[in-house]
């Protein structure tokens, strides 16, 4: 391996708790600014091979939309901060702009009467809306839900739970205040990154990406590799090697947090990891590089490397995959 990609990843993994635990579910979701949960099982992958306990994760974490419209699993009191970055995002998709103010209050005020379920909120509105509204107002992809997710309104009322809840949690910064808040937590997870890669995690716009450029980055170490610059901030703590063995969660930060993947991911490997759907698979990495697929299907471990590997490295990633079916029994 290039000695450099060597240097990124063994800091990635370092910052990313691969090789180093964390105990604590809500301190590892904070200092990774959320961890996604398109599929909610995920976080407690997530969490567990970083060395979390489960214990009470459900309602430990507030799972809600943010930056790239995608669902995370975050510390509620993060909220008002994570939230600033998009709280001025239009919806011109959901409904006619002059409409969505008095709709969203209407959806408020059902919640406030104790309707908390979008098919329920379907019923209501059926003979309200035209067929094509009520289905992108109250779409399986979260529709006004998303709206009002981000305004720091609604969040889901636990990690399982497909109901909502009433929150309290609205956006009290402008985006030019938060940015450079999140910008310099990002580079402490998730360095060395370049600024392509915390344009892509933070889901900003182009507008927004020239905001980001103009930022003074004086404060961060930097290296340069191929033409681009990756930032980072210097850790005192010793940083371990990278493991022969590794296990991903399905849409682990160490894969979809960066622009470019090349260092994690091999492009041959790429659509068996990252499927066409966007849905980004539970992986195994050996040495660092992703090599295989592993999942947990009605609770049986499966361990699947794309090329043939030695017998120790198979029995390896069974016993992890074994290992992760007893870590989360009760909670998948």
């Amino acid at each position: 391996m290039d000695k450099t990609v060597e240097c990124i990843l063994r800091r990635r993994m370092h910052g990313l708790y691969l090789t180093r635990p964390c105990e604590d579910i809500v301190q590892l979701s904070r200092e990774l600014l959320g961890l996604h949960s398109w599929f909610y099982r995920n976080v407690a992958f997530s969490a567990v091979l970083r060395g979390a306990r489960l214990t009470g994760w459900t309602t430990a974490l507030t799972k809600t939309w943010l930056y790239r419209g995608t669902l995370h699993g975050i510390d509620f009191h993060e909220l008002p901060l994570l939230l600033s970055l998009h709280a001025d995002a239009a919806y011109p998709w959901l409904m006619d702009p002059s409409r969505l103010p008095d709709m969203a209050a209407k959806v408020l005020a059902l919640m406030e009467d104790g309707v908390f379920s979008r098919a329920e909120m379907r019923r209501i509105f059926a003979f309200d809306l035209d067929p094509q509204t009520l289905q992108r107002v109250f779409s399986p992809w979260g529709g006004i839900f998303v709206y009002l997710a981000r305004q720091g309104k609604v969040a889901f009322r636990d990690m399982k739970s497909r109901d909502f809840d009433l929150v309290d949690a609205e956006p009290r910064y402008t985006f030019d205040e938060a940015l450079p808040i999140l910008l310099e937590r990002y580079f402490t997870a998730y360095g060395p990154a370049t600024l392509a890669d915390a344009a892509l995690f933070f889901g900003l716009n182009r507008e927004k990406r020239q905001k980001l450029l103009a930022l003074n980055l004086d404060a961060y170490a930097r290296l340069e590799y191929q033409g681009n610059t990756y930032y980072y901030r210097e850790d005192t703590e010793p940083q371990g090697d990278i493991p022969a063995l590794t296990l991903l969660s399905g849409f682990d930060p160490l894969v979809v947090s960066y622009a470019d993947r090349s260092a994690i991911l091999p492009p041959e490997y790429r659509q068996a990891v990252i499927l066409k759907s966007g849905i980004c698979q539970p992986s195994i990495a050996v040495d660092g590089r992703i090599a295989g697929i592993w999942n947990l299907k009605k609770r049986t471990p499966v361990v699947e490397f794309f090329t043939p590997q030695p017998h120790a490295i198979q029995q390896s990633a069974r016993n992890l995959v074994e290992g992760m079916r007893w870590r989360t029994t009760g909670w998948i």
